[in-house]
């Protein structure tokens, strides 16, 4: 049994502060060890599940986060930028039988803590076939088209609702509960770490590969925080405005419809003028 876990990092222990995730600062460098925990504990939880083989797919920023030092000596971690399928890397190669979704959280526009899709603001929203989407939801039906099930979920409260929708025979850990945006009622390392070790050895069980699902075509329409955005979005092939601030295209697979995703938020990301976005 081969389990490919997806790491992000809003959604980890002790995070609720932009501080937190952003690569340098001194809280960064304080919670990468809490992140490193909540991922060890799912790697031993589906070690002790049955699991052979453990691969860590970090998605977070830089994709360079985790310390690979204090992982268990048995996993593998694939680690840096400008991957494929990005977040999902790795479940395209045949031979993954469950993926388990770790630290992450909710979506744009919706409530939770550091909630966001991909960029951290100026997307306000992100729909797929008109229903609001997270992280979560888009890489779920990525996943979905290798047969590949989400297992395992942990992250807010919120993340965990919203998990429902995708992935609702998954196992899900809340590692906090949301108060505010940049607030949240945190559980301890040694706590939340023993609670993903026990979710993930239950969650293996779920690791049964599926017939592929094409679900297509899908259409992901997004909106920005400012109308320049959407018509940077439009320099992607495909992506046309829908709206003064709002911009969509539409793919007859996820694995086409993630890239494009991942194309218009690298655009737009560059397209922002500090401050005034």
């Amino acid at each position: 049994m081969k389990i490919l876990i997806s790491a992000d990092m809003e959604g980890a222990t002790g995070v609720t502060w932009p501080a937190d995730v952003l690569p340098g600062t001194p809280q960064w460098e304080r919670c990468r060890a809490m992140f490193t925990s909540d991922v060890n504990a799912a790697v031993l939880g589906f070690l002790d599940g049955g699991a052979d083989e453990v691969v860590v797919n970090e998605a977070h920023w830089t994709m360079r986060n985790l310390l690979l030092e204090q992982l268990d000596e048995r996993v593998q971690m694939l680690t840096g930028r400008h991957k494929s399928l990005s977040m999902v890397e790795g479940v395209q190669h045949g031979d993954v039988d469950g993926i388990a979704f770790v630290g992450y959280h909710a979506g744009a526009g919706m409530e939770g803590v550091l909630a966001h899709t991909y960029l951290a603001n100026s997307l306000t929203g992100v729909w797929l076939n008109g229903v609001r989407a997270s992280e979560g939801l888009l890489n779920a039906h990525v996943v979905a088209e290798y047969g590949v099930p989400v297992v395992l979920v942990t992250g807010d409260d919120f993340a965990c609702e919203d998990a429902l929708g995708y992935a609702p025979s998954a196992l899900k850990v809340a590692v906090k509960d949301h108060v505010s945006r940049y607030a949240a009622v945190c559980r301890t390392p040694g706590r939340t770490a023993a609670d993903i070790r026990a979710a993930a050895a239950e969650a293996a069980k779920l690791a049964v590969r599926h017939e592929p699902v094409q679900g297509g075509p899908f259409t992901v329409e997004m909106e920005f925080d400012a109308e320049h955005l959407s018509m940077a979005a439009t320099v992607v092939p495909g992506v046309t405005r829908t709206g003064e601030r709002r911009a969509a295209y539409t793919s007859d697979t996820m694995y086409e419809g993630i890239r494009t995703f991942k194309a218009v938020t690298t655009v737009v990301s560059n397209a922002m003028e500090e401050q005034y976005g």
